[in-house]
């Protein structure tokens, strides 16, 4: 099978190899998008194959894949920083955009239009001074359920398909929300919250949560991914802080019962920030650490290479079938 492989970067725009990541090829400006820009997030529409979305420090962008190149799309999001972007399931062409500083915004014509949710984050915070929303999950069965991590404000949710939100941290290890994952066991949800001091694990929709250490020196977490197979196996990124200087990409075989080290090889020198999924192949996972090492796996994260390039710093990455 032909893929092609996305890296969105914070200053160098977005690169693209169509060799499993052995290559990557630079987006420049004449591409549509300027390739200084910071890109924080990818994301593709799966019944319209030749298109992606990119969250920018500019508004949102559009690719044509058959043609390489960046359309921008004029909106309100032009005016803010796009973090994070996520489809519903059952009608892809709704978005909802998280964005810094933190509101999540709703589009329902596939990101031509946006609506703010108002949804009362923070405006101010300690350590990032401009809180932002660095993920929002929409669970896959059930469109009224939403989640959206926040740096730093916690986790939000809704229940009502976004009209009414509200925070749950309690018994949470922070308040500084870096991702949110879910997983369906016996047909009930559970879901995991990592922040800058450890996971934290949810058995009632995220009302409350528990602390799960990792058997590590650091616990500062950032992606946490169920393997796109519904099989129990699970990743996350872990290591000592932002951007750290070393790390483990985590495997957990049940259910996020218990962690082990997946082992990617060589030095980290920053800690494992991004995974690349996709239910068209399980087997075949993308990881990359916050300044830029790429790590590749065909065999479900059981074994892993290192890709040869090196970037800088990286937030996001999406693979897709040609």
């Amino acid at each position: 099978m032909s893929v092609q492989l996305y890296v969105a970067t914070g200053g160098m725009s977005t690169w693209y190899s169509d060799d499993l990541g052995q290559t990557l090829a630079r987006h420049w400006s004449t591409s549509g998008l300027y390739s200084e820009s910071r890109v924080w997030a990818l994301s593709a529409h799966p019944d319209v194959p030749g298109e992606v979305l990119a969250g920018t420090d500019s508004g949102i962008y559009s690719l044509d894949r058959a043609t390489n190149k960046w359309t921008h799309i004029p909106s309100i999001l032009d005016q803010v920083h796009t973090w994070a972007l996520a489809r519903v399931s059952d009608n892809p062409d709704i978005i909802y955009a998280g964005t810094s500083p933190a509101e999540i915004y709703r589009s329902q014509d596939r990101g031509r239009s946006w609506t703010p949710l108002n949804v009362g984050f923070a405006e101010r915070c300690a350590q990032v001074v401009i809180p932002r929303v660095t993920q929002v999950l929409v669970d896959p069965q059930d469109s009224n359920a939403i989640w959206a991590t926040v740096e730093i404000d916690g986790i939000w949710r809704s229940l009502d398909g976004g009209k009414t939100w509200s925070k749950h941290v309690t018994g949470a290890i922070s308040d500084d929300g870096h991702g949110v994952a879910l997983v369906r066991k016996n047909g009930k949800r559970i879901l995991f919250l990592s922040t800058n001091k450890g996971l934290n694990v949810s058995h009632d929709d995220g009302e409350t949560w528990q602390f799960r250490p990792m058997a590590k020196p650091w616990q500062f977490l950032r992606a946490v991914t169920p393997r796109a197979d519904n099989s129990g196996v699970m990743f996350l990124t872990i290591g000592d802080s932002v951007p750290g200087s070393t790390g483990s990409l985590m495997r957990s075989r049940n259910y996020g019962e218990s962690w082990e080290d997946a082992g990617l090889p060589g030095e980290m020198m920053s800690t494992p920030w991004c995974i690349a999924t996709n239910p068209v192949d399980p087997n075949l996972i993308f990881v990359a650490t916050c300044f830029g090492k790429y790590f590749r796996s065909t065999d479900g994260g059981e074994s892993w290479s290192k890709l040869p390039r090196e970037l800088g710093e990286t937030r996001s990455l999406l693979w897709l079938p040609n």
